[in-house]
């Protein structure tokens, strides 16, 4: 298999692809040879119908439409490499079409649950206020996880009630803040963020025991925490409380292109899967009371 050392040296030092995609490429790649060796068929006579069959075998095998479409973007990587290296003549993946992979509607809470969940945190300390503050940014501007832990103290302008947020490809948006989430902010900086020990160089917004700054597993824990405590059975994400945020906008009246700023969204079309959302709540509460639904 030296083509497969090959391929590996390739998307690390040519493609310079993540550690877990470089992973996943791989190990998809090796599956389909495992396929072709069980069926006696090599590399250099691999046709489209053999890929096509290799596809419904894997819909067979219990795996995903979502799956299903990795694999094969692994194997379009892998036989665009073949042809280039001249390891193999033609692409039998050229022309293929991806399987659709249906969008799931994503989870989101009632305002009622957003209350119940904003509720459970003790304002009264410092862990508490900081717990408090976080969910409430969280749900106040519909940011990503890794943008709130991401955030310094000078992203806030108090003064404004603006949040300056960075996404991870260094694009900033500016989101504005609800007065009652400002509240906690201004208190959690003025009275309880020094309490929680950081050093005299620390840019970091929340912080978490050791002074430093707040990390992703960390505010999962925190969310997992409230979620048991408020006694809610949904399985709560951060990234719920971001699909709330939205849907409830919606709800409310908002555009969606205000909407899909405030995310950051590059593409309105991801944006609209919240005006399905609501619709499809607005479809179940006429089911549910009209006479004749």
């Amino acid at each position: 298999m030296a083509y497969m050392e090959a391929f590996a040296d390739y998307l690390q030092n040519e493609r310079k692809l993540s550690k877990n995609t470089f992973e996943s490429y791989i190990r998809d790649v090796r599956a389909f040879y495992i396929y072709l060796q069980n069926n006696d068929q090599k590399i250099d006579s691999v046709s489209k119908t053999n890929i096509i069959t290799y596809l419904i075998y894997l819909q067979k095998d219990g795996k995903t439409t979502s799956t299903i479409s990795r694999h094969l973007a692994s194997l379009r990587c892998f036989f665009h490499f073949l042809v280039n290296s001249r390891y193999i003549e033609h692409d039998p993946t050229v022309n293929l079409e991806s399987p659709k992979v249906e969008k799931k509607l994503p989870s989101i809470l009632t305002k009622k649950e957003v209350e119940k969940l904003l509720e459970q945190p003790d304002a009264a300390d410092a862990k508490g206020l900081r717990d408090k503050t976080m969910l409430e940014l969280l749900y106040a501007t519909g940011i990503r996880v890794t943008e709130l832990i991401s955030l310094d103290i000078d992203d806030i302008q108090l003064e404004d009630g603006l949040l300056l947020c960075k996404n991870s490809n260094g694009k900033l948006r500016t989101i504005p803040i609800g007065n009652y989430c400002l509240k906690y902010i201004k208190l959690f900086l003025s009275d309880y963020r020094d309490k929680l020990g950081p050093s005299a160089d620390e840019k970091a917004l929340f912080l978490n025991f050791h002074g430093g700054r707040m990390t992703r597993q960390g505010f999962w824990k925190i969310v997992k925490y409230y979620t048991k405590k408020a006694d809610i059975s949904k399985t709560i994400t951060p990234h719920t409380l971001r699909h709330s945020f939205a849907v409830h906008l919606i709800e409310n009246g908002a555009d969606l292109q205000s909407i899909q700023e405030m995310l950051g969204h590059s593409d309105i079309s991801t944006t609209q899967i919240y005006s399905k959302i609501n619709n499809t709540r607005i479809r179940e509460v006429y089911n549910r009371t009209h006479p004749r639904a």
